[in-house]
């Protein structure tokens, strides 16, 4: 009973998935990622994560979509190698170790916005881009093997570019981020297409975040220039091309007939 729990939490520790009818046309699109798709830094209770404005965009323009959020802050690419309960990450398991779970084992998915990599370049993940693109070609193949008709999206990733966080803002880490960047816009078809959050969050006289989309949403403090608040997620969900993901245009023929 609630006694059990006296105090309050911004975690749902006992929800996995709700699940419900819909009609059989109804796009089912998730975002799979980190923390800037589970969405730190924006406002708490806020429903101001890109996500959220994707969905809401979506129901203005009279689509018949459900987006599913399936962001873990932490998350990687390409690790960690080894995740069980003896030896815990606090990211959880990698993408290719849980994407299954989160991603096609859900009902009527028919697309995915996939934003990820930051974490795996990070000091406590040290990957190589060359390492984290072998392993999203694997990942890739594996959800088309499974599911033929699912869209994938590559979203680029947001700049981390002076961070405060400790494990975070490094130029190495830069120089990463921006090869893998330069795959995901040039991956030769190997995505449906091309979400470019990195556009639109880029400050381009910094090569960080844009300074309004810095300051954190929820306590108004000065932000780590990681996250994007919520002018930041706004940002990013209005970058969506709503037809590329409802799937009314080929954008991954036109790519490759370019």
């Amino acid at each position: 009973d609630e006694a059990a729990f006296p105090y309050s939490t911004a975690s749902w520790y006992f929800v996995d998935a709700v699940d419900m009818m819909a009609p059989a046309d109804t796009k089912v699109i998730v975002g799979f990622g980190d923390s800037i798709t589970d969405g730190t830094a924006s406002t708490m209770n806020g429903d101001d994560r890109w996500p959220n404005v994707l969905s809401r965009r979506l129901a203005a323009a009279g689509h018949r979509a459900a987006v599913i959020n399936a962001g873990i802050g932490g998350n990687q690419v390409a690790g960690p190698s080894d995740y069980s309960p003896h030896k815990p990450f606090p990211g959880g398991p990698s993408a290719g170790a849980r994407v299954e779970r989160d991603v096609l084992s859900l009902s009527g998915v028919s697309a995915v916005i996939w934003l990820e990599g930051i974490n795996d370049f990070s000091r406590n993940g040290n990957a190589s881009a060359e390492t984290v693109v072998a392993r999203m070609r694997e990942i890739v193949a594996a959800m088309r093997k499974k599911q033929p008709g699912i869209k994938i999206f590559g979203a680029t990733v947001v700049s981390a570019l002076g961070s405060s966080s400790a494990a975070h803002g490094f130029p190495e880490q830069e120089e990463k981020r921006q090869a893998l960047n330069q795959f995901i816009r040039n991956s030769g078809g190997m995505f449906d297409g091309v979400v470019d959050f990195d556009a639109a969050t880029l400050d381009p006289n910094t090569g960080g975040l844009k300074p309004e989309f810095v300051p954190e949403s929820t306590t108004g403090g000065p932000g780590d220039k990681l996250h994007p608040n919520r002018a930041g997620y706004l940002a990013m969900g209005n970058a969506i091309d709503l037809g590329m993901v409802m799937g009314k245009k080929d954008v991954r023929a036109s790519a490759q007939e370019k």
